[in-house]
């Protein structure tokens, strides 16, 4: 088992949104933009999307390895991941089974926690 955690001050996602064009595309696939998008604060849906990738990659200790789209966080009301490219095959290499994930936050601050069963 491995779990991955990561917190994150929202406003930090703010101004990498407002000051970086491409952030939001690097970053986020076109489902993860459009589901954020589409809500009341996008910001803090961004900034808990941003926290899920960063707790699934320390979770498979895959570090600064992956692109950030290759983690994908799906669903709604519970987060689920979806893998590729790169990040899928270290996580098929290291025998990673299913990938739970919790994301929350507050006004200033996202947080996710990732827990990865072995296979």
């Amino acid at each position: 088992m491995r779990v991955g955690l990561d917190l994150i001050e929202i406003e930090r996602i703010r101004r990498a949104l407002e000051r970086y064009g491409g952030f939001r595309e690097r970053c986020f696939t076109p489902a993860e933009r459009e589901y954020c998008d589409s809500r009341a604060n996008p910001v803090q849906s961004y900034a808990g999307r941003f926290a899920g990738k960063e707790a699934v990659g320390k979770a498979l200790g895959f570090g600064v390895r992956f692109t950030w789209k290759e983690i994908e966080i799906t669903g709604r009301p519970k987060p689920g991941v979806r893998l590729s490219g790169r990040t899928l095959a270290w996580a098929e290499r290291i025998g990673a089974g299913s990938i739970d994930l919790s994301m929350t936050h507050s006004r200033e601050l996202a947080a996710a926690v990732c827990l990865v069963q072995d296979a």
